[in-house]
């Protein structure tokens, strides 16, 4: 009997990956510095004043000469959608140039072209994490009000090269992600430990102005634009029954929340204004601010990769590699690098944003960060498709909850450099990379066991997922 599948007809499985984590050719094609070019060790130390050579991002996999090679990959495995990222200095080097870089635009046009002979349609992220450089070190980064005309000139120059193009947009990347680490989220060169919070959520506001002016631009260049926000989707779970717990993974959630509470709602929640008043936090906004935050997002775009637990006990064990805080949840198994895999927590999810923004929601990253071995030109990752299997399972089930899900991108779908350490070991493609963190490698491209399995999932579109 043939299995049924509750995934709808048109349902946009592929993959995603960011500008900054795979394409190199970091001073090539007119590119100018962005962020992530000093950031050789990722979030473990502090930037450096110029890239330096242990950098593994400004070679990365060569994305920028092998894309036509890693796309006709992605094609065989049958995806719909890919999502990818315009790396900001590649079209405004300095992103505050008069002019963009047409060697830039140029590059991308190429990208579309190939995505264009399989029919993969193109999600593109404005903004991952990869600020030009002097926009950071000139002006601040998002702290300066002046980025947002910075930013909707970029969005503008690029929303118009493509406008016939590209039909999905997400603004920017994780954009929760500056209330742990300012200057990935928000270019602003301090440590959360360093910046005030009048310097952060006044970035956070320039931040929210710039996405939502962008999407009003968008509408009027094409109507027919789907634009969205993009957050970290991190179910908190309360570690005991105490109502102390409950109400500390209640009250972190809802912090989490805002950023998609404004891009849908239009509006700051009185959450977010108590906890402004309470840290003495006096925001300027202005009246154009307000009627400009009225252009809302058609769908919400998340991030799943782990849950965590919460708790008012000063003791309980925190877990690594999680930016995000919370404490570590017994009930659940933890992954190489300490995160809680829960594929529950992906249907709770769903339905907790569902529940709160009653928008069409698109799972655009979700994956497996583990060491694989090279044997025999393959690798034999069953425990990423168990991963997978897992998650995906929930997401059918979060279907049948009624809710509206527009695709699933699983992250990394070749293998990148990592964000948060600059490594390549930590790996979350269906497509292995030959390098090493040390730089050596042949950079060939081979097919895991992975890429068989999606590609089935893909082709039954969900029907062959062992439930």
């Amino acid at each position: 009997m043939t299995q049924q599948t509750a995934f709808p007809e048109g349902f946009l499985w592929g993959g995603a990956t960011a500008a900054n984590q795979l394409e190199g050719a970091y001073n090539e094609g007119g590119k100018g510095l962005s962020i992530q070019d000093v950031m050789p060790n990722g979030l473990m130390t502090p930037p450096t004043a110029e890239p330096t050579p242990d950098n593994l991002k400004l070679k990365a996999i060569d994305y920028y000469h092998r894309y036509a090679e890693d796309i006709a990959l992605f094609a065989e495995m049958g995806f719909k959608v890919y999502r990818f990222s315009i790396a900001w200095s590649r079209i405004f080097p300095n992103g505050d140039d008069a002019e963009p870089n047409e060697e830039g635009l140029a590059f991308y046009d190429r990208v579309l072209d190939e995505l264009e002979k399989y029919g993969i349609e193109p999600l593109i992220t404005l903004s991952h994490y990869e600020t030009p450089l002097n926009l950071a070190r000139s002006y601040g980064g998002w702290s300066n009000r002046k980025l947002v005309d910075f930013y909707v000139r970029y969005a503008t120059t690029v929303f118009e090269r493509y406008k016939d193009r590209v039909k999905y947009w997400l603004t920017f990347n994780e954009v929760n992600s500056i209330l742990h680490e300012p200057f990935l989220g928000g270019a602003i060169e301090k440590s959360r430990e360093e910046i005030t919070e009048q310097e952060l959520y006044q970035a956070i506001h320039h931040i929210m102005v710039a996405s939502a002016r962008a999407t009003k631009e968008g509408k009027a260049i094409n109507p027919d634009f789907q634009i969205g926000c993009m957050v970290i989707a991190i179910p908190r779970y309360p570690l005991t029954p105490k109502p102390e717990d409950a109400f500390k993974a209640l009250r972190e959630t809802q912090l989490d929340a805002f950023f998609g509470d404004i891009h849908v709602r239009g509006a700051y929640p009185n959450v977010l204004l108590r906890e402004l008043r309470e840290h003495g936090v006096e925001l300027e906004i202005t009246d154009q601010d307000l009627e400009d935050l009225k252009n809302t997002v058609d769908f919400v775009s998340f991030s799943y990769y782990m849950s965590v637990a919460e708790s008012t006990n000063p003791s309980a064990e925190t877990g690594h590699g999680n930016i995000m805080g919370g404490v570590v949840n017994p009930e659940i198994k933890q992954s190489e690098w300490g995160w809680g895999i829960d594929p529950i927590g992906l249907r709770y999810a769903l339905n907790t944003m569902w529940d709160r923004w009653q928008k069409p929601l698109f799972i655009v990253e979700n994956g497996l960060g583990a060491v694989d071995k090279l044997v025999d030109g393959t690798v034999h990752d069953d425990y990423r498709i168990a991963y997978m299997n897992d998650h995906l399972v929930q997401v059918e089930e979060a279907i049948k909850d009624g809710i509206p899900i527009m695709g699933y991108t699983s992250w990394g779908c070749i293998d990148l450099v990592s964000a948060s350490t600059a490594e390549i070991k930590k790996r979350y493609g269906f497509i292995y990379v030959d390098l090493n963190s040390d730089g050596t490698g042949s950079l060939e491209r081979y097919r895991k066991d992975s890429f068989f399995w999606y590609k089935e999932i893909i082709a039954t579109n969900g029907a062959s997922l062992k439930r």
